[in-house]
């Protein structure tokens, strides 16, 4: 197969990370006879030093001619302690989603055998744990109108669905649980919010569509709870965008690491694959950044497009590593540790 990928390296240890993830993608190519065409593109706080613009149409006229677009992470401290700035990286990742259309994040959450015991919870309770989040990424608070009145006394963010944007995404949510263990939660917060009530009783029509699909009905803040209770109680999750926010994060804890999960963010035409764990500044360019979670972000481009050997090929490499302890120092545990290029270059080696 060929592929026409677009880098969107970004910002922190976003261009670390990519480098490693290419790396062991082009491996995995090599392997199963694949052909990959990388074409590198300006995002967040780069774009802006660059042409002053957080996504800049040159870089969304890449991603649209692409077949996939694999991307780092944005965000930078000169941004970040500036409240005033009038043009900031993360207008640029919201602008991206809008423009590509990708309406749905998909957030696994999984455990590594061989890291249970370093996780923040018990291993009895996270044992197991196997639950995807879809979160609804083009609607909502973050897109509503928002402002200030009353001299700046007074600030409002105005939190809007259609049910159209509901619909599309509980589909996806529906046809994932299909494939899993046929259940799905609707996460909302429908005893207060009218946004929660159009999801809910959206959600309920769709249900004779689906009969073997056993759904349930949650309230965020039961689901907050519960996911450091008995995470594994759950599998597939559906969500708007800001409960998807803090919901998704407070899941990515649970494997023991951040920078060990990937995610994938889906549109009708494209879909975008990057780690969870933010731009990290502290780290850049000091060779300490887990390359995994953007590596398993490339296997679930793989598997996007079918190539489920390729996908578990990079899957079982950083199994291995990870029982090996070929590990960065986030996961070394007072053990040695390796920097980030020694991490790729072990998984290239052992796809």
């Amino acid at each position: 197969m060929k592929l026409n990928i677009a880098l969107l390296a970004g910002d922190g240890i976003g261009p670390e990370v990519i480098n490693e993830a290419v790396k062991v993608s082009d491996a995995v190519a090599k392997k199963f006879n694949h052909e990959i065409t990388w074409t590198p593109a300006l995002t967040g706080a780069a774009a802006i030093d660059a042409v002053g613009e957080p996504y800049p149409d040159a870089t969304h006229d890449i991603c649209m001619a692409a077949d996939a677009v694999l991307f780092g992470a944005i965000g930078h401290p000169k941004y970040d302690n500036d409240p005033s700035a009038p043009v900031r990286p993360e207008q640029g990742l919201l602008k991206m989603r809008k423009k590509l259309g990708l309406f749905a994040n998909v957030r696994p959450t999984f455990t590594f055998p061989s890291l249970l015991d370093k996780s923040p919870l018990k291993r009895e309770r996270i044992e197991g744990t196997d639950l995807v989040f879809l979160r609804e990424l083009t609607g909502g608070i973050y897109f509503g109108e928002k402002g200030r009145r009353d001299n700046g006394d007074t600030a409002f963010d105005n939190c809007v669905y259609t049910r159209e944007e509901v619909q599309r995404l509980a589909k996806k949510g529906f046809e994932l649980a299909m494939t899993r263990s046929k259940k799905l939660c609707c996460v909302d917060k429908a005893n207060v919010l009218e946004t929660s009530r159009l999801w809910r009783e959206t959600v309920q029509a769709m249900e004779k569509d689906y009969p073997e699909v056993e759904v349930s009905y949650e309230f965020v803040d039961a689901v907050a709870m519960r996911l450091v209770q008995w995470p594994n109680s759950y599998d597939v999750l559906i969500t708007e965008n800001l409960f998807g926010d803090i919901l998704t994060d407070e899941a990515s804890v649970i494997s023991g690491s951040m920078g060990l999960m990937p995610s994938a963010s889906m549109g009708s035409k494209i879909a975008l694959f990057e780690p969870i764990h933010g731009s990290y500044p502290q780290a850049t360019g000091l060779n300490i950044a887990n390359p995994m979670a953007t590596i398993l972000s490339a296997a679930m481009m793989f598997e996007n497009f079918g190539l489920m050997e390729e996908g578990k090929a990079m899957r079982d490499a950083v199994n291995k590593a990870l029982e090996a302890g070929i590990v960065t120092e986030d996961l070394a545990n007072g053990g040695k540790a390796y920097g980030t290029k020694e991490v790729g270059d072990w998984l290239a080696a052992n796809v």
